[in-house]
């Protein structure tokens, strides 16, 4: 989430080129040589506020909270009590869970600049984060009344969507997209639309009282078969034959299954209830629509990713992964998942075909839109 760098903090056109090349480093992924960038500016130009705000979002969102609080003071250091510099301090606190801390640094800050948006956006994301939707949402709508910004209505909408507010979440989203100057931050609120449509499937409950896979689903769109608690782990054979299951009843056919990574006894019995050859990645063909499966998805190689990728941009075929790990933030690119993993280790959950033919037909699942039979 782009926070304390997403504001204008009185640029001009020659701090503007100056922050170019420390931007386009950032851009590419150069964090490094972004933060040796920013350190030199900043050394040249110590007043520079842009530049301190977006070298604390490179560490910020990079993870590293304890280097941004360093930042963080040197800006104090710089800039005194003010208003500014006591809302990185807080920011920074935030990243690092010690929230009454930054909520306190927060509270100095309004009583400095109270007609700093930044201040009060900030103020917003931590209430959030310790859990105080009401509070997040009075200095959200501050912010949003000092100065109207994209990523202050993205954070409202979260804080809406987290309370089950979904219709109320959708507006602030849409409103974020519209208001977007950037194709990042356009994106990035589409997304959150297409997320918020998928937690509304399950209304009136709120995302804190969904199952483990009813937010995986919803957060990434991807399907989980074995979703209810169960005394055991799923085998691989039992994800097969739940997958047939519920293949039959979304009547998708496949004209080839594509074996990805280790092979498994499983498999044949997959392409046997599939009613297709198992074919090697050489034979891929996407008019017959494939059924690409691994045992996990394999996201750093190469014949997976373009294999995946194809199918996506043809809008056909379907990718089955028996496993995957249950972290959300990891890329998912399988569209339907046996069971998630902790650590490497399977959930002890049972299938549940129905739930899964349900989000299966849902128009915000990963295979909305797609041909799942053969041309």
């Amino acid at each position: 989430m782009r926070t304390t760098a997403s504001y204008d903090l009185f640029p001009d056109a020659r701090s503007e080129r100056a922050l170019a090349r420390a931007r386009w480093l950032a851009r590419e992924g150069r964090t490094r040589d972004a933060q040796s960038a920013y350190d030199a500016l900043l050394a040249a130009k110590p007043e520079l506020k842009a530049c301190w705000a977006e070298y604390f979002e490179l560490l910020r969102s990079g993870g590293r909270g304890a280097e941004a609080l360093e930042l963080a003071d040197r800006a104090r250091v710089t800039f005194g009590e003010s208003g500014f510099s006591l809302t990185l301090r807080a920011a920074a606190l935030t990243e690092l869970g010690r929230y009454p801390e930054a909520l306190a640094e927060l509270d100095r800050a309004v009583e400095v600049d109270p007609d700093l948006a930044l201040v009060w956006h900030e103020l917003g994301y931590a209430a959030y984060k310790l859990g105080d939707r009401n509070r997040a949402l009075l200095a959200l709508d501050r912010a949003f009344a000092l100065e109207p910004h994209t990523d202050t209505l993205k954070l409202r909408g979260q804080v809406l969507r987290e309370a089950g507010r979904y219709q109320a979440a959708e507006v602030a989203f849409e409103g974020a997209a519209q208001a977007a100057e950037h194709a990042e931050q356009r994106v990035d609120a589409e997304r959150e639309i297409a997320t918020t449509h998928r937690y509304g499937f399950y209304a009136p409950r709120r995302p804190e009282d969904l199952t483990a896979a009813e937010r995986w689903f919803a957060d990434t769109g991807s399907i989980v078969l074995a979703s209810t608690p169960g005394p055991v782990a799923p085998s691989d054979e039992t994800i097969v034959a739940t997958f047939a299951e519920v293949a039959a009843n979304c009547d998708w056919h496949f004209g080839q299954v594509i074996l990805l990574g280790a092979e498994f006894p499983a498999c044949n019995e997959l392409a046997y209830r599939m009613g297709a050859p198992l074919v090697t990645p050489s034979g891929f063909d996407p008019a017959v629509c494939p059924l690409v499966v691994g045992l996990r998805p394999l996201v750093a190689d190469k014949t997976w990713t373009g294999i995946v990728g194809r199918l996506a941009d043809e809008s056909t075929g379907l990718v089955l992964a028996l496993e995957h790990p249950a972290e959300a933030h990891l890329p998912v690119s399988a569209d339907v998942v046996g069971v998630l993993t902790d650590a490497g280790t399977r959930r002890e959950r049972a299938p549940n075909p129905v739930q899964a033919v349900n989000e299966a037909r849902n128009a915000g699942a990963r295979l909305a839109g797609r041909r799942l039979r053969p041309a």
